[in-house]
């Protein structure tokens, strides 16, 4: 893989979300030009958003629709809220910026509120997507990378889950939309040599996460006393991906545009890779933690042992994630470093300074 040079601009879709918030900040601290993009909807507290964003230096006065905002903080930074779904205003971004990588962070996400929501996902992640293919197909880029999903490993068991193992069996439309991603990926790197890499992110937590996620929930019930609710009688296992772990491999696969595999071949084909320039990696920790370890590492970092709701396997869920990294340590160096412990302690004292405030 050639490995870029230093000083890009870069597109990040998601910009006022949880990733692309911290890898926003990444690429700013390290002297890249950055144009963070969000339609800031409200799926979750819009808040949290907002000060994502004010953490950046984009005041929440300053947001109107297509007006990129400048940064009073980072000289490199300029936001623009808009929606993936207008492709006219997408293409003329594209021209005007002219951006040297893409990363697509923008989507509709949770397992659970695609049975409630399921128009929302072929809105946010299919059509969205498509608009940024078409973007980066007339105005060429370095590299296009996207976000996927440990979802889309589905009804698989076989663990650890590897991007050469077949993924066509889903279990949440959520799911299928990052497959359907990767398959739109693909066919772009093939017929129009566009270099893109999936990532299947692996149940990412952290400072400024989403409060959607399992450790928002546990902690508000916790420290109002309140019961948890902890599916599938606790028996889970999840790869539980500190976010710092996280960018830190976005950057590196950023940096590094797949150029196409020499040895990939028709008759036994894999997955993961191709003779077109076009790459998925697993992202994750490589090291599955028990739920009820997880809740052990919050009680002891809150002093304050939750009572527990024990509920069965929610539809859409799997009891297991466990990510084989081998390929992204291979090509990238990347290792995660963040044990799980050292990781909820620091969520807990950013989620008690923030809503101290």
């Amino acid at each position: 893989m050639n490995v870029l040079k230093t000083k890009m601009k870069y597109l990040i879709t998601g910009s006022a979300g949880f990733i692309g918030f911290h890898l926003a900040k990444q690429l700013l601290e390290r002297g890249d030009t950055v144009v963070g993009f969000d339609n800031i909807n409200d799926y979750y507290d819009v808040n949290l958003k907002f000060g994502r964003l004010k953490n950046c230096g984009i005041e929440k006065e300053q947001i109107q629709e297509h007006r990129l905002v400048q940064s009073s903080k980072y000289e490199g930074y300029s936001f623009v809220k808009a929606d993936l779904t207008d492709k006219a205003y997408l293409l003329d971004l594209f021209e005007k910026e002219q951006f040297d990588v893409v990363i697509n962070l923008a989507a509709q996400a949770g397992v659970r509120y695609s049975l409630i929501n399921p128009n929302a996902y072929i809105e946010a992640n299919i059509t969205g997507f498509l608009n940024i293919l078409e973007a980066c197909r007339a105005y060429p880029v370095n590299h296009l990378v996207y976000a996927s999903s440990s979802s889309v490993y589905g009804a698989n068991t076989k663990m650890p889950f590897s991007t050469s193992d077949n993924v066509d069996h889903p279990l949440s439309l959520y799911a299928a939309s990052k497959k359907s991603n990767e398959l739109m990926a693909h066919t772009y790197s093939h017929l129009f040599k566009i270099p893109t890499t999936g990532l299947r992110f692996f149940t990412v937590y952290g400072p400024w996460g989403r409060p959607d996620m399992a450790l928002f929930l546990f902690i508000e019930a916790m420290k109002k006393g309140e019961p948890i609710d902890v599916f599938n009688h606790g028996k889970m296992k999840r790869d539980f991906t500190f976010v710092s772990d996280i960018v830190e491999g976005i950057v590196r696969v950023a940096d590094r545009p797949p150029k196409g595999n020499p040895e990939w071949s028709g008759n036994e084909p894999d997955p993961g890779s191709s003779y077109a320039p076009y790459k998925v990696y697993n992202i994750g920790n490589s090291n599955p933690v028990e739920l009820m370890d997880y809740i052990g590492a919050l009680e002891k970092a809150l002093r304050i042992e939750s009572k527990k709701n024990l509920l069965p396997l929610q539809p859409g869920d799997v009891p297991a994630t466990y990510a084989d990294v081998t390929d992204l340590m291979l090509d990238t160096g990347y290792k995660p470093s963040t044990p799980v412990e050292v990781g909820v302690a620091e969520f807990v004292a950013w989620y008690n300074d923030y809503y101290a405030k």
